[in-house]
């Protein structure tokens, strides 16, 4: 960490302050601040005992409001949050109501309310980074990420400001993404090699899966009994409601099957017809994406990415839109929970 500030405390942190020492703490600051990430993310972290994060949050959120507008993202730490409900008090401090996560992509596992596990991919596996639900037309504005325990090794968080993402890749790559879309085709079985339709519409009827995709705007077609297959077709990027910047925000490079392990793409296409691979990416109009513009879309997160090692206690915030997230490999045991809230619609 570098470049310390003090962040001045506001009247309704200061009764938040456990007093186990003669400590005069209206004259000093309760909270520091620095950058970490390269700089990239503003990180708070008390400089005193027993600082309340939710009640100094609450205290604070309008300076907080502005600085997660300006840098994509906050960390917390050092808060010694004492579990999951501290946690969802946080984020509860921010104004927000925790959402469930429906129409969910990855396997993920409810932990309390709708407090969630971090994406349960195995561990030697990355998880490119992304804009969370960017393959649909309604995502959470906030996402939450608490550090319940660090990896042994690996395991960041790695984030992508996704409008320095939008301005790298280059102009005509961008334009033709804008100009078509991304067409989101994936298909469900129950006994399949990706999500069941059950599991990410969370439920075994059919009528409501069918009702939630008339919402969505979502194409389905069911394939007998067990089988379903959705075309959706969403933006590849989008203004920001609040600070009008455009963004880059799609999960193309993340859906098209050159996301796949080689080995993994090769035994897909011998099993089965492009049409029914588990999921798959491709221009709005239906046509295929070109390899060197995903990989145009690879590089420019990869130039703009930074990251920082987790921390017990550690919870990082971001606003959805204007910054990706991912998953670096890791090993040993790591436990990161989440939680989203402020729906776009």
């Amino acid at each position: 960490m570098n470049e310390l500030t003090t962040v001045k405390p506001s009247l309704g942190s200061i009764g938040a302050v456990t007093r186990r020492r003669a400590v005069s703490v209206s004259q000093q600051s309760l909270v520091k601040a620095g950058l970490v990430g390269a700089g990239a993310l503003p990180v708070f972290e008390p400089s005193v005992e027993g600082v309340n994060p939710a009640s100094w949050v609450a205290g604070n959120r309008e300076m907080l409001e502005a600085r997660l507008l300006e840098h994509g993202g906050l960390l917390f730490r050092g808060f010694r949050l004492q579990g999951v409900d501290d946690f969802e008090r946080l984020i509860r401090a921010f104004g927000c109501e925790p959402l469930e996560y429906s129409y969910q992509s990855t396997p993920r596992s409810a932990v309390a309310g709708n407090i969630y596990t971090s994406t349960e991919y195995p561990a030697a596996q990355t998880i490119p980074l992304h804009n969370e639900m960017a393959y649909a037309h309604s995502w959470p504005m906030k996402i939450w990420f608490y550090c319940v325990t660090p990896s042994e090794g690996g395991g960041e968080t790695p984030v992508a400001d996704s409008r320095k993402v939008f301005r790298r890749i280059a102009p005509e790559v961008r334009g033709r993404f804008i100009e078509k879309g991304v067409m989101y085709v994936r298909n469900y079985d129950e006994d399949g090699l990706d999500l069941s339709w059950s599991t990410v519409f969370q439920t075994a009827d059919r009528l409501e899966v069918e009702e939630f995709c008339r919402r969505a705007r979502i194409e389905f077609e069911w394939r007998g009994r067990a089988r379903l297959r959705t075309r959706q077709v969403c933006q590849a990027a989008a203004t920001h409601p609040r600070t009008g910047e455009p963004v880059w925000f799609n999960q193309a490079h993340l859906f098209h099957v050159s996301n796949l392990e080689p080995a993994v793409r090769e035994a897909l296409s011998a099993t089965c017809a492009e049409e029914d691979y588990p999921r798959n990416a491709y221009y709005g109009d239906g046509s295929p994406i070109e390899p060197e513009a995903l990989a145009e879309v690879r590089e420019a997160y990869a130039s703009e990415s930074t990251e920082f090692p987790w921390q017990e206690g550690d919870v990082l915030m971001l606003d959805n839109m204007l910054m990706a997230h991912g998953r670096r490999p890791f090993e040993g045991a790591r436990r990161v929970v989440v939680g989203m809230a402020q729906s776009s619609e």
